[in-house]
């Protein structure tokens, strides 16, 4: 464990900075891919819809998987479930370099989809057994900076190396081998003591998520990506688009959130020095609600920098207090089984976000999906202020 009196230096522990190489693993999937679709749709002469379909098969085993896994990792161990995943994650992901058809594509980013499964919910969960308290909070924190940083650069790597052919993006994931070799040989976690039969543990882990915190930590995170990829990631764009912005100054006013993102997650451990985590992600939910509504206000690109400011500003605040909260509910024996429904919960709210949101376009336009997104964050700190006393 990391002593109260390192706590300022917990991004100096080499179990933390081996974390943040598996989280940089577990985003890297899809951004880093993204920017070479156009020269896959070329190469294989396939549509731009069926293009979007090496995304879908790589999240899909996630959705069923990700819990399965952190079952395993409480029983087994974290070290078994994560070191395959990441062998399998770097071998099918660099499989897919040398695809000779896009149905194998296809069939090798399912595979790595497979193995990226546990990696989102792992190290989170990594960070719940070794850190506790403010160091806990502090890690939490940096980790989501890390995650930031990875999500707005990934796409500008991924970029740069498909200009030197499609196939070039897809060689990355091999960096998971190293990692996985490193988290055999270099990470130093407890492992879960779990000697109860399979049933036995269902029925305890079920015990301890039928908790009204619990309950009320899923809905805000399942509501914090409903903003985010309805309101924030597919919609937003259009509104910069309607001042003229081309898909360049889209990208900066977008890259410009993760950095603030990033930026305040890095302070998280401050600001649990002087309030609780429950506060604060009270009000991260309230930052929320004050960007959206400003967004359908705005009367040119430079205001626009505002509520994206102030939005990341609550992201950034939201996420790692949102996991900080939720690893002290969760004795070590069903933490992992905790992050991953967590995760399955994200990626719930990734869904439906699309969706809720189309659905406010088509009856009131796209002002109204900033002034839903406004009453949802207004709803989920009342809910929060209720639930997390």
């Amino acid at each position: 464990m990391v002593t109260e009196k390192a706590q300022h230096k917990v991004y100096r522990d080499l179990n933390l900075q081996i974390i943040f190489a598996i989280t940089l693993m577990a985003v890297l999937g899809v951004s880093s891919i993204s920017p070479a679709f156009t020269s896959v749709s070329q190469r294989f002469n396939i549509s731009e819809t069926s293009v979007g379909l090496l995304i879908t098969v790589f999240t899909l085993p996630g959705v069923f998987l990700t819990p399965v896994f952190g079952v395993l990792a409480d029983r087994w161990g974290r070290k078994k479930v994560l070191v395959p995943s990441l062998f399998l994650f770097a071998i099918a992901g660099g499989a897919c370099a040398f695809a000779p058809n896009f149905n194998i594509l296809l069939l090798f980013r399912f595979f790595q989809g497979i193995g990226a499964a546990s990696l989102g919910s792992l190290n989170q969960t990594l960070i719940g057994d070794i850190y506790t308290g403010k160091e806990r909070a502090a890690a939490m924190g940096y980790n989501a900076s890390v995650l930031s940083i990875g999500t707005a650069s990934y796409p500008v790597l991924g970029g740069a190396l498909a200009m030197f052919g499609w196939y070039y993006p897809f060689l990355l994931p091999l960096l998971a081998i190293p990692i996985a070799l490193i988290v055999i040989f270099k990470l130093n976690n407890p492992e879960p003591k779990n000697t109860q039969n399979l049933g036995k543990y269902l029925i305890t882990a079920a015990k301890y998520i039928n908790n009204r915190k619990v309950y009320a930590l899923f809905t805000a995170a399942t509501v914090t990506f409903i903003i985010l990829y309805g309101a924030y990631i597919t919609y937003f764009p259009f509104i910069i688009a309607s001042f003229g912005g081309s898909p360049f100054i889209t990208g900066m006013v977008m890259f410009s959130m993760s950095i603030t993102t990033a930026l305040t997650s890095s302070q998280l451990g401050n600001l649990i020095r002087r309030f609780s985590a429950p506060k604060l992600l009270k009000t991260a939910f309230l930052i929320y609600a004050v960007a959206l509504f400003m967004v359908p206000f705005a009367n040119d690109i430079l205001f626009l920098l505002i509520p994206t400011f102030i939005f990341g500003i609550g992201h950034g605040i939201n996420l790692p207090s949102n996991q900080t909260i939720l690893a002290s509910l969760a004795p070590m024996e069903y933490r992992a089984a905790f992050m991953s429904l967590n995760g399955m919960v994200l990626r719930l709210g990734q869904t439906l976000g699309p969706l809720v949101m189309g659905l406010m376009f088509t009856l009131g336009g796209i002002t109204s999906i900033f002034f839903a997104g406004c009453v949802l964050a207004i709803f989920v700190m009342f809910l929060l202020s209720r639930l997390l006393k």
